[in-house]
């Protein structure tokens, strides 16, 4: 009964539709897109008609490299699209929002954590992503900006994408965890979030670019399009991202 309760919970936390991975409208559209984790809620809303692979950006880029047919990649940052770029696998990536961090502990916070210098409790159960993962990587960071590297030796797993980090605290499977501040939100009845300082925070830029090996070019820089227009910038906020480009003081 426990691991049915689970694998329900489980499914809740990672698409709140209740999909793993969102399905397309239209049977006759054929575009497909690898995004990053973090965008499991708003794409299917920009581009309402496309395939979609979500999963961490690391694995999404190795996939192309490998030649997996997708059309349109969107990362959790630059890095990696700029590395496809080098190797002319993607067209040049073009940052198309912003994200910051945030630690998260599960709603009963048993860990009683109130900041992120807690985290160097012993004890602490720590799940974080894998290093190479964007956020596994902004994590790290966030740990060396603020001096608290002795906070890896809390950390009990390393997941593959930020969504199944979400996951590990919300089942309470874990006392805290890093993630984006927009997953954070996507659960607010499982998890607190809990600010990391401003000054702390690494420059998390997402990237998106038009896959060279794509059979539907047109279709893919429309997409790109309409996500870098003002309605997919509109859906991205609502969901919690920062504008591409921060607003002048």
């Amino acid at each position: 009964m426990r691991r049915g309760l689970v694998g329900l919970v489980l499914l809740a936390v990672l698409v709140p539709g209740g999909s793993a991975t969102a399905r397309p409208v239209a049977a006759n559209t054929n575009l497909t897109v690898f995004a990053a984790a973090s965008l499991t809620d708003a794409f299917p809303m920009i581009g309402p008609r496309a395939n979609y692979s979500f999963g961490g950006s690391n694995a999404l880029a190795a996939q192309i490299r490998q030649g997996a047919p997708a059309d349109v990649f969107a990362s959790a940052n630059m890095a990696l699209p700029n590395g496809l770029h080098r190797d002319r696998l993607c067209s040049k990536p073009v940052v198309f929002t912003r994200n910051k961090l945030v630690v998260i502990v599960p709603r009963s916070n048993p860990a009683g954590i109130g900041s992120v210098y807690d985290l160097r409790e012993s004890g602490v159960k720590i799940v974080i992503a894998a290093q190479g993962v964007p956020v596994g990587s902004y994590t790290l960071q966030v740990l060396r900006n603020m001096n608290l590297t002795s906070v890896l030796s809390n950390v009990v797993s390393r997941e593959s994408d930020v969504r199944e980090v979400l996951a590990k605290v919300a089942l309470d499977e874990a006392d805290a965890g890093f993630v984006y501040s927009t997953d954070a939100r996507t659960v607010p009845s499982k998890v607190r979030a809990i600010k990391i300082p401003a000054w702390a925070q690494p420059k998390v830029q997402y990237g998106i670019c038009v896959v060279t090996a794509s059979s539907h070019k047109a279709a893919a820089r429309a997409f790109v399009k309409r996500v870098l227009g003002p309605t997919g910038q509109r859906i991205l906020v609502h969901h919690g991202f920062l504008p591409r480009v921060k607003p002048r003081p």
